[in-house]
């Protein structure tokens, strides 16, 4: 009897040794293996991703997203490739990642929105920080661009949070991309008056202003013949931030010249003619 119990004792010893410790510490050193070397692959990765990303000129912050966002992707696959090792299931903790990543996108599919819309902002940058722009009906200058909104400073210093969504869906007008721009006025004199003295008095004051650009040379133009005014199209080319001063000084100006020229600046008018009638007439009426 006791014999057969050593035996008995010996034989599931040895089946123990063999079926799981042998079995699962190979199992666990593979599992360790896969994790420790996968682990040195994504870092590889995602150093090779940061190096590409910079030297195609791509933002600082959308490049910590992006390196973050791949080495948790490659990461999650290499902890299922260790556990898969080890023997275990990994089908319905697939199924389980893939169900939460619907459900989360579809609980934040305004989030993602704004941060698809944010990295296109970044990489096709139809802005940058301090550019004055009109997006998403409001015009201001831009102060900073993040992932998922964009902060603008209005003219008179308010501060305006926008989606990155609702921003870059609409149409974006940059003011600030080129570095000169015309401006773009309209005059008007009166019909008796002088339209060669008119003409040559709008020249003199663009051609008096050190910010107007000789090259293009600016235009004085009649754009129409109104209804009450003669309309003079007057567009000088300036320096980008002179747009708004050149464009205040020149109606002042312009305001001055034509007074002390004795040139008018009509206003709207029509003219009502009135007819009479002799007393017969109303009366056989």
């Amino acid at each position: 009897m006791n014999l057969t119990s050593i035996n008995l004792e010996q034989i599931d010893i040895q089946m123990l040794w063999n079926t799981v410790i042998i079995d699962w510490g190979t199992n666990l050193i593979f599992a360790l293996l896969i994790f420790l070397v996968g682990k040195m692959i994504v870092k590889g990765i995602t150093k090779l991703t940061t190096k590409l990303l910079e030297r195609a000129n791509v933002d600082a912050m959308l490049i910590n997203f992006i390196t973050a966002i791949v080495s948790a992707i490659l990461l999650l696959f290499v902890v299922i490739a260790a556990l898969s090792q080890l023997g275990i299931d990994t089908t319905s903790l697939v199924a389980l990642v893939g169900a939460a990543g619907i459900a989360i996108g579809l609980a934040l599919k305004d989030s993602l929105q704004n941060f698809a819309s944010g990295v296109m902002l970044i990489v096709f940058k139809p802005f940058q920080v301090g550019h004055f722009v009109e997006a998403a009906g409001v015009m201001g200058t831009i102060e900073s661009i993040g992932i998922f909104s964009t902060q603008m400073k209005t003219g008179d210093n308010k501060t305006l949070i926008i989606p990155n969504g609702n921003l870059y869906k609409g149409i974006i007008i940059n003011y600030s991309a080129k570095p000169t721009r015309r401006v773009d006025m309209v005059f008007s004199i009166g019909y008796d008056d002088d339209i060669a003295l008119a003409k040559s008095i709008l020249m003199q004051l663009l051609e008096a202003d050190e910010r107007v650009l000789k090259d293009p040379e600016p235009v004085v133009n009649i754009a129409q013949l109104g209804a009450s005014s003669i309309d003079f199209n007057v567009r000088p080319w300036v320096q980008s931030s002179n747009f708004w001063p050149v464009k205040w000084d020149m109606n002042e100006k312009v305001k001055q010249a034509f007074d002390a020229a004795n040139i008018g600046i009509p206003y709207p008018q029509m003219d009502v003619h009135l007819h009479t009638e002799s007393n017969s007439t109303l009366s056989s009426k």
